[in-house]
């Protein structure tokens, strides 16, 4: 069986394929959206043209580093595709995402892109969205009330540390990981959460996502579309 490092790889690179010259391309966060940045930046040096922006301090490093051009948000209008990873996906293409700590970031970009590929191993499809704790990220200022409104949804939140102190968000926020168990209605617990004074947003994906590219342990890469009803 390939190792688990090996199916993010290959499922980036895969999605990696979409790319095209010229095209205005968003760069995700995350442990497979590593490979997917890597791999980009593999494709600039042999000449390929791009422009991108990244959704954390983390991948605009990393793009940096891979000489990948990145361009300030307000010279872009919008980009054509977003290459990212993502905690979970159901049949729907619906997603928690946020593991990484870079939600907010990763749902603006995605909401202003025309396309969201999702690259993932085959450990991350689920029937049903929630055995991963759904990250929610919230504002400093009383957040001890806005955990209590949390609790009060049906979750057990928890605040998310980094080295023994909260972690921060490249926000300035903190992130509430939320064990509600199974999400039967991922629609209706999104618009919940931001019901709440003091969420910022969540990492529930709806509609948003229009393939994800899928690395199975036996090595074939297989690809899942969002269902057209949806």
């Amino acid at each position: 069986m390939m190792r688990k490092m090996n199916l993010k790889k290959m499922a980036a690179e895969k999605a990696v394929e979409y790319v095209e010259d010229g095209m205005r391309v968003g760069l995700g966060t995350g442990s497979t959206a590593y490979w997917a940045i890597k791999r980009i930046g593999e494709r600039v040096r042999e000449g390929m043209t791009i422009q991108a922006v990244a959704t954390s301090k983390a991948s605009e490093k990393l793009a940096a580093e891979e000489g990948i051009p990145l361009v300030p948000f307000h010279q872009l209008d919008g980009l054509d595709l977003t290459i990212d990873g993502a905690d979970e996906v159901n049949p729907e293409l619906s997603l928690i995402k946020g593991g990484g700590g870079a939600l907010l970031r990763e749902k603006i970009v995605a909401y202003h892109s025309k396309q969201l590929i999702i690259i993932a191993d085959e450990h991350k499809v689920v029937n049903t969205l929630g055995a991963f704790p759904l990250p929610v990220e919230i504002i400093p200022f009383a957040h001890e009330w806005t955990l209590g409104s949390l609790e009060k949804l049906g979750c057990s939140p928890q605040l998310r540390t980094d080295n023994d102190q909260l972690y921060v968000t490249d926000n300035g926020n903190y992130i509430a990981d939320c064990r509600f168990g199974e999400i039967a209605d991922p629609a209706k617990l999104h618009q919940q959460l931001l019901y709440i004074p003091g969420v910022v947003d969540n990492g529930l994906f709806i509609g948003m996502a229009d393939r994800a590219v899928i690395a199975d342990s036996d090595g074939t890469v297989k690809i899942m579309e969002r269902p057209l009803n949806r």
